[in-house]
């Protein structure tokens, strides 16, 4: 008969099924290392950021010195971590604000990937490792203001002058936009959909920021405008071809997502346990009674679910076995836990919650974005649906 004693619940992290003894020690020194910046430097401001409506710019070259741009990529001076440790990278992000994941979701899996991947070796060394370092920002331009489920008809176009590309159209509801040096643009062309690098300052390329958000408020979000502009065709991302090139993007995005969601959910449940625990009412802490421990334990099911479904999501990335309706799975689930999890931490709060200086407010209202972007809950059950039936029902 065994002797050893049973794992018991980290009631603060929550970790209930023991996921620490899942990472190699890398993953969890990357995870502890990144969390320790999160609560040094990310949390005493993050909360008057958003009430501020300002993204902490100031932040991004200590996130770079932590390798989080291009953490997954094994050269041009990324860190090499396991997709794994990326997503820990993630959720301990998003456990600060979802602007701060979303920045970084962005820089990685929608700019440094499809610059990886299908870029030329050129446009990989001078983009990547300045992106690395945090010396160049991009962004991705993929939905337009008629079509954010159905990328596939997209208005922006792309055609051939001479050796160069003419790109007119508009993109809409773009993270870092106005601040990015270049922009990774999808058009329809004669051949169809091209992705093309524009860089800040051309001729005919302008943004506007999007503003009176009471969602992602310490976040960037642009628009973006071609008027007949002109790019070289060294500007174009000469591998990828078709609609597939920019959803395999997405999955990069969706993946990281799916970890940082479960970050805002531990946020606000640790916020709401501590609060029920020095919170007295009808004589005695909320922690006695029982629909607060009913809360509380839901809160713990829907984390501990979503920890063990990113933690395999990521093994099977690192194997190469991931298929991107895995991830749409992981993305739908998590992120409607974690928005389900603030909205209950915030009404547990009472009228404390809609402060900012409660987390779960702000968590709260992020999600509603998070659960939007990156396909909503209905294009991943669709994608879901398709792959139970074998029939698209879009």
């Amino acid at each position: 008969m065994s002797t050893k004693e049973p794992v018991r619940c980290n009631a603060e992290m929550p970790d209930y099924f023991d996921l620490d003894g899942l990472l190699t020690e890398d993953e969890r020194q990357v995870r502890d290392t990144v969390a320790r910046w999160v609560d040094e430097r990310a949390l005493p401001i993050i909360g008057p950021c958003f009430e501020a409506y300002r993204f902490p710019l100031e932040l991004v070259p200590e996130m770079a010195e932590l390798g989080i741009f291009g953490a997954t990529l094994h050269d041009y001076g990324c860190a090499g971590l396991t997709n794994v440790a990326y997503g820990l990278v993630m959720q301990e992000l998003e456990r600060g604000d979802s602007g701060l994941r979303s920045f970084a979701s962005v820089q990685n899996g929608l700019v440094m990937y499809p610059i990886h991947e299908y870029g030329s070796d050129e446009q990989k060394r001078r983009w990547l490792p300045a992106m690395a370092k945090a010396q160049a920002v991009g962004c991705f331009g993929l939905t337009e203001p008629d079509g954010g489920s159905d990328p596939g008809t997209m208005k922006t176009r792309a055609r051939r002058v001479g050796n160069d590309w003419v790109i007119s159209g508009a993109k809409i509801w773009i993270t870092n936009g106005t601040l990015a040096d270049v922009a990774v643009v999808w058009a329809m062309t004669d051949e169809g959909v091209r992705g093309f690098l524009v860089e800040k300052g051309t001729p005919g390329f302008t943004t506007r920021e999007i503003e009176h958000k009471f969602s992602l408020r310490a976040s960037i979000t642009s628009e973006l405008f071609f008027d007949e502009c002109r790019v070289p065709d060294s500007a174009r991302l000469p591998g990828a071809k078709g609609l597939g090139a920019p959803l395999s993007c997405l999955t990069q995005a969706r993946y990281s997502i799916a970890w940082g969601a479960l970050g805002a959910a531990q946020a606000c449940y640790r916020e709401v346990l501590a609060f029920a625990r020095q919170r007295v009412l009808f004589g005695e802490t909320l922690i006695h009674k029982q629909i607060i421990q009913q809360r509380l334990a839901d809160m713990v099911r829907q984390i501990t679910t979503g920890q063990l479904l990113v933690w395999q999501l990521g093994r099977l990335k690192d194997q190469g076995r991931m298929h991107h309706s895995q991830v749409s799975l992981a993305k739908w689930n998590n992120v409607r836990a974690a928005l389900d999890i603030a909205r209950v931490a915030r009404d547990m709060l009472g009228a404390n919650g809609i402060s900012v200086e409660c987390c779960s407010i702000r968590h709260m209202l992020n999600l509603e974005s998070v659960v939007t972007y990156e396909g909503t809950e209905t294009i991943h059950q669709l994608i879901l649906g398709r792959e139970i039936t074998g029939v698209g029902a879009f």
